[in-house]
């Protein structure tokens, strides 16, 4: 039944569009398995080199403290990047600016093992043997708060791409609604495979044999290839997309002839797609959850991934890279969630199910505290993976879900406000949301960890409430804003539709929409890109 399904959503799709979409999966897989090995090395070198600082200084542990700033600034710096990137996608054909990105992504990705190399670093040794736990010797002499601006330069470039690859889709099969849902749903499938075999292999082959400094040595070269690949999809569309380009042209040249003005409207606009967004968001019963359902609710996997596992994996297993595993129990757990709502979209109509599922999933995380696994067994990681599975699979469903929702909901919801569409002013409201959420919550809790750490000798007490507590708050506030909308009480409900926001407004004759009906999601302001992440 289920190969019965994928191959009439095969057949849908013209002779050109298959070549494009095959060519296009390859490249976005081996740029996701490089992603997450960048992204994993990253995030277990500044662990590891932060304790190994506190030991040889014998200083207190700032370790994570100083990985959730690493975190939350180069989450930041993705909004950045999809600014700076967005006019040069008005001005060239996608494909050769999106080939153009990914490359200088893989030269940036390889600036900290030049770094590494130049201060005396090298290749973890096959024999190495470690004086202590702390004794990464093989890594380089140079400042560790280095890591930080450089994983920001590369947080801009990785904006760049992930904004670039939520356009190429619209310029692969036009605007068919149809054939957009059905070619993100494969991709997103494809994408979830390479997530998960990325964190695999970059948590149990390549830092075991490499070294964390040296894991993504894969990186750049998985990125030229990804960009080669990419250079080779067919140009018909992409010329089509040059006509509609024509409508932003005129209003970029209106608004400024040069890049750097271009940028700066990127900045205003992005500004007023946030207010605008909010103030949609806050003054409609229809909308008013989405800030939980969507925000804190995506607040909440990103800590899970980005600052529980490194703890669990650093403290109780004391092998920073196992948190990889980890990672892909939770990767897994999104291909699996993601399939299911590809599996039952006409079934299940609206995300609260899938939310509710995700919230009482976090119930999970209880044992988390509670659990005492001896130090440097490798199977414990696997099991902890295991118990991220279902987590991920709740999340992953509603998220997928409530994308869609959103983008239903807010096609046709105008704004009075020039150049900002509904559907991009509330987008760019909510992701900003759980941009900030996420830096100013993830250092102060890993500075609270860091300090249980350094007066008890266990991040246990600390996990009780960054993990559990925390994750029951989150869970019971996104499960009871799922009853907000009209008509959300049955299990599985048909969300009634407010008056107002059926209520066409106003609306300035220079303003361009995003049209999701349309699939024109890659002709909008800057401000209307950096949400899609």
């Amino acid at each position: 039944m289920v190969f019965k399904n994928i191959s009439g959503i095969w057949t849908l799709f013209s002779t050109k569009e298959r070549r494009n979409i095959a060519l296009y999966i390859v490249g976005i897989m081996f740029y996701k398995f490089g992603l997450e090995a960048y992204n994993g090395a990253i995030i277990t070198l500044a662990t590891n080199r932060y304790d190994q600082d506190a030991f040889l200084h014998q200083n207190p542990s700032n370790t994570f403290e100083r990985v959730g700033l690493l975190s939350g600034l180069n989450q930041a710096s993705q909004c950045v990047g999809s600014i700076l990137i967005a006019p040069l996608i008005k001005r060239w054909p996608t494909r050769t600016v999106l080939s153009v990105s990914i490359f200088t992504f893989g030269i940036f990705t390889a600036i900290l093992m030049i770094i590494d190399c130049a201060t005396g670093g090298y290749i973890k040794p096959r024999d190495f043997k470690p004086l202590n736990k702390n004794d990464f010797s093989y890594y380089g002499k140079y400042f560790t708060d280095g890591i930080i601006p450089i994983y920001c330069i590369t947080g801009v470039t990785y904006g760049m791409v992930e904004l670039i690859r939520r356009v190429i889709p619209r310029d692969i099969v036009g605007g068919n609604v149809e054939k957009l849902q059905r070619m993100d749903a494969l991709v997103h499938i494809f994408y979830e495979v390479s997530g998960t075999s990325g964190a695999f292999a970059a948590g149990l082959g390549l830092i075991p044999q490499l070294g964390n400094n040296y894991a993504f040595l894969i990186t750049p070269i998985f990125f030229t290839i990804s960009a080669i690949i990419w250079f080779f999809l067919s140009t018909d569309k992409f010329h089509e997309g040059a006509i509609d380009d024509e409508i932003v042209g005129n209003v970029e040249k209106q608004q400024g002839k040069n890049y750097l003005r271009s940028v700066i409207n990127g900045f205003v606009a992005f500004g007023q797609s946030v207010y605008v967004g909010g103030k949609i968001v806050f003054t409609h019963r229809k909308f008013i959850w989405l800030f939980t359902g969507y925000s804190i609710a995506l607040y909440a996997h990103r800590y899970l991934e980005n600052g529980i596992a490194p703890q669990i994996a650093r403290r109780y297993l004391g092998n920073s890279e196992w948190s990889q595993i980890i990672v892909g129990g939770s990767n897994f757990g999104e291909l699996i969630g993601a399939f299911f709502v590809f599996l039952f979209t006409n079934i299940i109509k609206t995300p609260m199910p899938w939310l509710r599922i995700d919230a009482l999933m976090l119930l999970i995380i209880w044992y988390i505290p509670f659990f005492y696994p001896p130090i440097g067994e490798v199977k414990y990681a696997w099991f902890i993976a295991l118990t991220f599975i279902p987590i991920s699979f709740g999340w992953a469903a509603g998220d997928v879900s409530l994308i869609a929702y959103i983008q239903s909901s807010l096609t046709h919801l105008e704004t009075k406000t020039k150049n900002v569409s509904a559907l991009g002013a509330v987008m760019a409201f909510l992701y900003s949301s759980y941009i900030i959420l996420y830096a100013i919550l993830n250092p102060i809790l890993g500075k609270y960890i860091d300090y249980v750490y350094n007066s008890t000798g266990s991040v246990r007490p600390a996990l009780f409430y960054t993990a559990a507590i925390q994750l029951t708050i989150i869970l019971i506030i996104v499960f009871l804003s799922t009853f907000i909308p009209k008509g959300s009480f049955a299990f599985n409900p048909t969300l009634d539709d407010d008056d107002d926001t059926n209520e066409k407004k106003d609306i300035s004759p220079t303003k361009i929409n995003i049209n999701a009906e349309n699939g024109d999601f890659g002709k909008t302001l800057p401000s209307e890109f950096v949400t899609y992440f």
